[in-house]
């Protein structure tokens, strides 16, 4: 293939000097947006070489006023199918149909119209069907709650390359959480940590090796979600994970430490690592300022040999400052993210309205 050039960038730059002509020559008097906020890892810029196999390539997202869609978007549709060049930067405009395991590759073509993947919808019609949000209403907590932060990442990670619609407007309300929620997720972090810190010890101290691996690597996860949620970012789905975590302020702290419990051979050194680990948290919560300071050393589990944070005490503390009765109601059960990494469940629309009875 052509020399690699990031997605987000190529879709700009395919916009910029390609599309952008081509709208204003058809359609000279139409009010759109135009940007790429949908799903992908170029959206989140974390595209290599390889990901160019599959639903990569110029593309991007048309938005369009919702009285005006149905006037203008099959002309839009046909007009760039027409008009398109069949390569950009080396790269094909044209892309396959959605054959086999239903994904779209770059497919090289000489001649006829060009398949292209620039979709043409409304603002409505993008949020709703990306987030189940209704634009035109207050994002209640709840609807926080439902909303998978890989989704909410899109949005803040992508780009509006053109914005008649006032798009980025909506982007602002979405870049993170209120407070409120902010604490609630934060707390419900800690929770989740309280519940299996002491097992680390316990599993070990019954020569269960394997499942302190497995229960020190869930509290690692944890105290990674902690860390995106100390410093305002959104974190992605388990494959950038670790890539995203890495761009953290506070990685070069965590690092060391969190490798370090990983690579153990035996439970004692894991503890160890990981109480440190703890600790490094406990100090970044004390540098939020949201509580009055807490306690930062581990301590011995209610007189048995296991290290411990007592978690518990920050996720109390935190809770304490939310005001928002519906939060208050719900408990420490958490968000979606919290509940399920489920993959079928989060990218799915239906599954996740369903999952708002657990709410109440």
């Amino acid at each position: 293939m052509n020399k690699f050039i990031p997605g987000l960038q190529l879709s700009r730059m395919y916009y910029e000097q390609v599309v952008k002509k081509i709208i204003s020559d058809f359609f000279p008097n139409l009010q759109y947006s135009a940007g790429l906020i949908d799903y992908g890892s170029d959206v989140l810029g974390y595209d290599t070489e390889i990901s160019r196999d599959h639903e990569w390539g110029p593309r991007l997202s048309i938005f369009l006023k919702k009285e005006e869609l149905d006037q203008y978007a099959n002309r839009i549709n046909k007009v760039l199918s027409e008009n398109l060049p069949y390569e950009f930067k080396g790269y094909s405009t044209n892309f396959s149909g959605k054959v086999g395991d239903g994904l779209q590759r770059l497919e090289k073509i000489e001649e006829g119209t060009v398949n292209h993947k620039i979709r043409v919808l409304t603002v409505e019609g993008f949020f709703k069907g990306h987030l189940e949000l209704n634009i035109h209403k207050d994002i209640e907590a709840k609807n926080w709650l439902l909303f998978p932060q890989q989704k909410l990442k899109t949005i803040r990670s992508g780009d509006i390359f053109f914005d008649d619609l006032k798009i980025e407007a909506i982007r602002s309300k979405l870049h993170f959480y209120p407070k409120d929620v902010w604490l609630y997720l934060m707390a419900c972090e800690w929770s989740r940590i309280a519940q299996e810190e002491a097992f680390v010890g316990r599993c070990g101290d019954v020569d269960d090796e394997i499942g302190s691996k497995l229960i020190a690597s869930r509290i690692i996860e944890k105290v990674m979600n902690l860390c995106f949620l100390m410093e305002k970012e959104y974190a992605p789905y388990s494959k950038w994970f670790g890539t995203a975590f890495r761009k953290l302020k506070s990685a070069d702290t965590f690092l060391p430490f969190i490798e370090k419990t990983l690579d153990a051979k035996n439970w004692k050194d894991r503890e160890k690592h990981l109480s440190k680990t703890y600790e490094l948290l406990a100090e970044e919560h004390n540098n939020l300022k949201v509580t009055e300071p807490m306690y930062t050393k581990v301590t011995d589990y209610y007189g048995r040999p296991y290290l411990v944070l007592f978690a518990g005490r920050f996720a109390e503390k935190l809770f304490g400052k939310i005001t928002d009765p519906v939060l208050k109601e719900i408990g420490l059960l958490g968000s979606i993210d919290q509940i399920t990494d489920v993959s079928t469940i989060l990218e799915n629309n239906h599954s996740i309205k369903k999952m708002r009875e657990l709410y109440g």
